[in-house]
């Protein structure tokens, strides 16, 4: 608990050093020419890029990427520096605050990327979008709703996931399960037949806190609505409405119920899905990347792990797809902007999005990109996100990073004690007068 409130208090520090207006954003350094032009005395100009992809899935395919273009742009050396997932929250904002900003970072679509836009750290992109016609390669809601801050470009996607309930069939059908749930009420009925078999219905590994968010998401978006959750994310609702009050007592009647594996902050999200491939729970909720850890393990997509969407719980709520997009912006202060822009074009190369999407079992933005790439779950994903009505970000993307620790927060503990769900309501919103000055 003492961590946690620590964390929440280094970001907000961080908001009013770094972020917040009292530090000047750096001013750009000299370019050092064309994005084919070594450095001076013929070395390659060395492109700093900071990224989040430390996992072995993900840094072996970011090094991939990054060596493909250098070999590519002789001219160009990508200097590639990688931090822990969660680490990168608060290093990139300490980074940026510093004397030494990298060139490009990764970083996720939705309000963390505005948080930094109005801190003055990001260079927009517009010229660069609007001369290699990006508007045809990036479709028109990841470009409104990912790339566009403030009315100008300034992130590139590389690739989305989609926030589903990934379940074993094998343990669904040994259960009896032939059905996937649609309704909330088949859903219920589905976990009292798995509790009955002496098969937990859901998995959850809360650890590092942010899995859970996707169960506090999809409760608030399938009952009080996209619009209200963006009033809630934005600061314009309270943590203490009846619409929270209700998502957190349905949700701790699930806990209540036992249909969860016990203990779910004592695991992290690779051991809840270890949990569901090995038949100790029949499903969990998280997103597409998921898919890329099983087959890394060698598990058979359609056989071993399929997937359904988080079923509707009122009529006329619609039907909104939630997840992350990760993509990468350029600095303000960089001092390589050609050699940046190059490196962001060479994101969107069709075989470049087609080799992480199948790397990190996500969905690439480009539209230049054939769906034939994707296996049958990833390809049932790539509808489920078209035939959408809407697509959310999930809760730590989707509001500012200081709410979202807040928020995070009290996800650990009502996981913890669910019982004391009102307490950790009231401390949300106090944390939310704080951060948007109610």
């Amino acid at each position: 608990m003492k961590q946690l409130v620590w964390r929440l208090g280094a970001i907000m520090l961080l908001v009013a050093l770094a972020l917040g207006g009292c530090t000047a954003p750096v001013a750009p350094a000299a370019s050092t020419g064309g994005a084919d032009a070594p450095a001076a005395g013929g070395e390659p100009t060395k492109l700093s890029v900071i990224h989040y992809f430390s996992d072995t899935l993900g840094k072996e395919a970011m090094t991939k990427i990054l060596d493909g273009f250098a070999a590519a742009n002789p001219g160009i050396t990508p200097v590639d520096n990688s931090a822990g997932h969660e680490d990168f929250k608060t290093q990139i904002l300490v980074t940026l605050a510093g004397n030494n900003p990298p060139d490009l970072f990764s970083y996720w679509a939705g309000a963390r990327t505005q948080f930094v836009v109005d801190g003055g750290r990001l260079a927009p992109i517009d010229q660069m979008w609007a001369d290699n016609k990006l508007d045809e390669i990036i479709p028109a809601g990841i470009a409104s709703g990912a790339s566009t801050y403030s009315g100008a470009k300034y992130l590139i996607p590389l690739g989305y996931h989609y926030a589903g309930m990934f379940y074993n069939p094998k343990v669904m059908a040994e259960a009896g399960i032939t059905e996937m749930p649609t309704t909330w009420e088949e859903l219920i009925a589905a976990a009292d037949t798995l509790k009955a078999a002496g098969i937990a219905p859901f998995a959850l590994g809360s650890k590092n806190r942010w899995p859970a968010q996707f169960w506090f998401d999809y409760l608030l978006l399938r009952t009080a609505g996209p619009e209200y959750r963006a009033k809630l994310m934005a600061g314009e609702a309270a943590y203490t409405d009846p619409e929270v009050v209700a998502v957190m007592e349905k949700w701790k009647e699930l806990v209540d119920a036992g249909y969860f594996v016990a203990d779910a902050n004592a695991y992290d999200w690779t051991d809840a899905a270890d949990q569901v491939a090995n038949g100790k729970a029949a499903m969990t909720l998280m997103g597409t990347w998921i898919t890329g850890y099983w087959n890394g393990n060698e598990l058979q997509p359609g056989a071993d792990y399929d997937f359904f969407p988080f079923p509707a719980m009122q009529d006329g709520v619609p039907n909104v797809a939630l997840g992350p997009v990760d993509g990468f912006v350029m600095t303000a202060a960089s001092a390589h902007k050609p050699e940046s822009e190059k490196l962001l074009m060479y994101l969107l190369d069709p075989a470049v999005q087609a080799a992480w999407a199948q790397a990190q079992g996500a969905l690439a933005p480009s539209m230049k990109v054939d769906a034939s790439i994707y296996n049958e779950v990833m390809k049932k994903a790539s509808d489920q996100v078209a035939g959408a009505e809407g697509f959310a970000f999930n809760y730590d993307l989707a509001t500012t990073p200081p709410m979202a620790e807040g928020g995070l927060n009290m996800f650990a503990q009502f996981m913890n004690d669910p019982s004391k769900y009102s307490d950790y309501l009231a401390e949300t919103e106090n944390v939310a007068k704080e951060v948007f000055k109610k």
